[in-house]
């Protein structure tokens, strides 16, 4: 086997080290997404795992949070999802959505959604979480397919939440009277959605974690605070 020169081996990794800073420095610079050729309504059912391939940051170097800030009015309890890569933290409408946060708040307080995954990531677009199916790796071709199996039962729209950058909403299968518990955060504004989907919260704090958000991202805890 031919020995490699030890200034060939430093020359590398020199090399590599430069690559990553370049990238690191092109997705700072880049800064906020960009709307998809060609989006889809986020669906709770049959959305499929499609995402981005290596972007954000790695393992073990959460992005930290911004600083919260304050509600806006009349918004209700505050969600924190916890993730492999940080935090980030949503307000919620119960005045213009109560049963649809009644719904996700008992899913909360039950554990539901602890330990689950990022079950889809459409770049520019959306990301999405709340299937439990997300726990298991093998059953990938099925994300975005389970559910509480506990239907909200209603559509519950209003001009005053839609689908500006960070909105969250439920996903479902064409039907919003059966949205249940897989959730969707917008990247990007996304008013063709509006009074097709149960706007719940918006995005407080964390947008660099979910700019950084992987499909399989491992969901450590979620809980509410009054």
């Amino acid at each position: 086997m031919k020995r490699v020169a030890r200034t060939d081996v430093v020359k590398a990794v020199v090399m590599a080290a430069a690559i990553l800073t370049a990238a690191v420095l092109d997705a700072q610079i880049r800064g906020g997404p960009t709307a998809p050729a060609t989006p889809t309504a986020p669906a709770g059912k049959g959305a499929g795992t499609s995402g981005r391939e290596g972007a954000g940051t790695g393992v073990g170097q959460p992005v930290p949070s911004t600083a919260m800030p304050k509600r806006s009015p009349g918004a209700g309890p505050l969600v924190t999802v916890q993730t492999m890569r940080g935090e980030f933290i949503f307000e919620t409408y119960p005045a213009e959505a109560p049963k649809s946060v009644e719904h996700v708040l008992d899913l909360i307080k039950k554990n539901f959604y602890n330990g689950q995954r990022i079950s889809r990531v459409s770049p520019g677009f959306v990301v999405q979480f709340g299937d439990p199916l997300s726990r298991d790796l093998s059953k990938k071709a099925l994300w975005n397919t389970g559910g509480s199996f506990k239907i909200v039962g209603e559509l519950e729209t209003s001009p005053k939440r839609t689908h500006t950058i960070g909105a969250v909403a439920l996903a479902h299968d064409g039907d919003a009277r059966r949205s249940d518990s897989i959730m969707y955060i917008t990247m990007r504004e996304a008013h063709e959605l509006d009074g097709k989907y149960n706007v719940i919260g918006h995005i407080l704090t964390g947008m660099p974690i979910l700019r950084a958000t992987q499909i399989g991202d491992v969901i450590k805890r979620v809980s509410v605070t009054q």
